[in-house]
């Protein structure tokens, strides 16, 4: 009996959202290749970065990565990049997370085998977090880009904060990447309310985020995008199972009433499990022994 092929989810974080021919010709990296499946990207203007979603088998998807990688460090400098997201490196990280038939170990060798070959090939300093994270702080994104790429390259240097592969020193232009493998991915949400004060955003992100003592599996910010009216609650969502999504959404809803502010809508950006969409669903219609066979679907997926 044939192995089942292995596939691996990589969320990859490059610092360019505004420029359509360099987003282009990174992500052209990624398609076309064999065993290798881009599902999406989204270039956001705001943070100058794109969040790209691909799916692949580990041999072919880690070549793919080191070529967006490559492409990455050939068409942004950091010296000159600006945006609101922190970042420290021009491909600025490269999470791996098990999609199917494989375990959360091999897909941590693979992101030792990545960052070694970054190094070798680029000669770009690598730190790791995450599974293969050095020390405990070091587990946390927060941490390794406190100060982002500008405090970084100043403290570099020293014993706390230098690259976990490459001299203690950021590259010149393409600064540095963060390479880790962890059990889920993050997914990307946001709750839009119906007013301009973005200080009403900032206090509900302040109270949904985990750090400041909301949810622990949550990252928020409030943010104004120019593209639209009002203002949004910005989420990076590590665990949707843990917190699941309508958790979230309706305390965003309920703080946002002490200000007289209502919410319009939500968004997710980009992919997202089935399995987080069905937690909302039974929640919200009162679903009794639901299944996932049930949604008929889900039987053209295997």
């Amino acid at each position: 009996m044939a192995l089942e092929k292995q596939y691996i989810l990589a969320v990859p974080n490059f610092s360019d959202g505004r420029r359509t021919e360099v987003i282009e010709a990174i992500v052209s990296q990624l398609k076309g290749i064999e065993g290798v499946k881009l599902v999406s990207y989204e270039p956001e203007h705001d943070f100058n970065r794109t969040v790209v979603t691909v799916i692949g088998e580990p041999k072919p998807l880690k070549e793919a990565l080191l070529n967006m990688a490559e492409k990455s460090y050939e068409l942004i400098n950091m010296e000159e990049q600006q945006g609101s997201h922190p970042r420290i490196g021009a491909q600025d990280t490269i999470p791996l997370f098990p999609f199917r038939n494989i375990s959360i170990e091999e897909c941590a060798d693979l992101a030792e085998e990545i960052g070694k070959e970054i190094y070798d090939r680029y000669t770009v300093p690598v730190y790791f977090s995450g599974q293969n994270a050095r020390c405990e702080n070091r587990k946390k994104l927060s941490f390794i880009r406190k100060g982002q790429y500008e405090g970084l390259k100043a403290v570099a240097h020293t014993e706390e904060r230098k690259p976990d592969i490459g001299p203690a020193a950021l590259h010149s232009t393409a600064g540095a990447t963060i390479v880790s493998a962890d059990y889920e991915g993050l997914t990307a949400y946001n709750v839009f309310l119906d007013t301009e004060d973005v200080s009403v955003a900032k206090k509900i992100a302040k109270g949904v985020r985990g750090p400041s003592g909301g949810f622990s599996t949550v990252r928020a910010v409030g943010i104004k995008f120019p593209e639209r009216s009002g203002t949004v609650v910005s989420m990076n969502m590590f665990d949707c199972n843990a917190t699941p999504l309508y958790r979230t959404f309706n305390f965003v809803k309920q703080e946002a009433a002490r200000y007289g502010v209502t919410v319009t809508g939500s968004e997710i950006v980009g992919p997202v499990k089935l399995e987080h969409i069905i937690n909302s669903l039974e929640y919200y219609l009162g679903l009794e022994n639901f299944r996932k066979d049930q949604i008929l679907e889900s039987h053209l997926m295997e």
